[in-house]
């Protein structure tokens, strides 16, 4: 099974160092060209895309969760950190255990 990171310059980058392998997009189109071409791929077990890259690309990411099994997407913040109205990551840790994590957020 295979990850792949499809994100800004700077998400993909730290990916890469960590052994994923991954591919700067700067637009949605870009985004949709990348997802599909790697649809292909029966070895892609998770994709890893920011929630920036993901809202851009909303009906795709939700007709391959919808119509298939795998790759898993998952959508993290990206060097910004969570978009708007949505969870950080802190807050998604602190809900599952049920216990604080770390410092407050603002």
């Amino acid at each position: 099974m295979k990850l792949y990171c499809i994100a800004d310059e700077d998400t993909v980058r730290g990916f890469r160092l960590a052994g994923v392998a991954g591919e700067a997009v700067a637009n949605g189109a870009e985004a949709e060209t990348a997802v599909r071409r790697l649809l292909d791929d029966a070895d892609l077990g998770v994709l890893i895309v920011t929630d920036v890259v993901a809202a851009e690309i909303r009906t795709l990411v939700d007709e391959i969760r919808l119509a298939r099994e795998h790759p898993l997407i998952a959508e993290i913040p990206g060097p910004d950190g969570a978009m708007a109205g949505r969870k950080t990551l802190r807050q998604f840790v602190q809900e599952a255990v049920g216990i604080r994590v770390g410092l407050e957020e603002q």
